[in-house]
């Protein structure tokens, strides 16, 4: 008999020992310890890239850019106060810049290559400022694939608009900047070639599915947008 209630007696004594390594019964109700051990644990916060911020920047800048650029008729009529804003603008956008090798070809990211439509530049000769004016759109073409551009306008002589162009060899230098070597003028029906002396370049600063920003060889800057 006795040894019998020292047997259940080891029994009990090992089920509340094995009870103190086990998991404590669910309680549904709020528990003042629960809650104090969960205000305890502190979560990482994670930055997330303010993607949607870095959009509107940039939407933002280029309704500017291109608000100005319609004011002053493609820089045209620009004052140096216009002129400095138009740069501080321009600057501004290149830091957004999306497109970091613009002339390299990639599924992912826009490409350079099509029909863009000039909205400023500082260039006076390319402005015809003092000279015959440009009606309607001046327009650079581009294609990295053939290494070729074109750029063509109409220009109005006295009482005639001749519609007239230039076409070029591009050697890319980098991701970003490519050599332009000039080939062949027309002006109307008549073609000549471009002396070997008619060279330049052309540093894309900057790149979406809308704008292009370019900055030239003699210090102009460029603002066009896709046809």
């Amino acid at each position: 008999m006795i040894s019998l209630i020292k047997t259940i007696a080891l029994c009990v004594s090992i089920l509340h020992s094995s009870a103190a390594f086990g998991p404590s019964p669910v309680n549904r109700r709020s528990h003042p310890s629960a809650n104090t051990a969960l205000s305890a644990i502190t979560f990482p916060q994670i930055q997330l890239p303010d993607l949607f911020n870095t959009q509107q920047k940039r939407s933002e800048l280029k309704s500017q850019i291109l608000s100005l650029a319609s004011e002053t008729q493609r820089g045209l009529t620009a004052t140096p106060s216009q002129q400095a804003e138009m740069e501080r603008l321009f600057a501004r956008l290149e830091k957004l810049n999306p497109t970091p090798n613009p002339l390299i070809a990639s599924k992912k990211k826009p490409t350079v290559n099509g029909d863009w439509d000039l909205q400023y530049t500082s260039s006076d000769s390319i402005l015809g400022k003092g000279g015959f004016p440009r009606v309607g759109p001046i327009v650079q073409t581009l294609n990295t694939e053939t290494l070729s551009a074109k750029n063509s306008e109409v220009v109005k002589y006295i009482l005639f608009n001749i519609p007239r162009s230039v076409t070029a060899e591009l050697s890319p230098v980098n991701g970003q900047l490519t050599n332009v070597q000039f080939k062949r003028f027309s002006l109307g029906p008549v073609g000549f070639d471009a002396p070997d002396s008619f060279r330049g370049s052309l540093d894309v600063t900057y790149l979406d599915e809308e704008v292009r920003l370019t900055r030239g060889d003699k210090g102009n800057i460029f603002v066009l947008t896709r046809m």
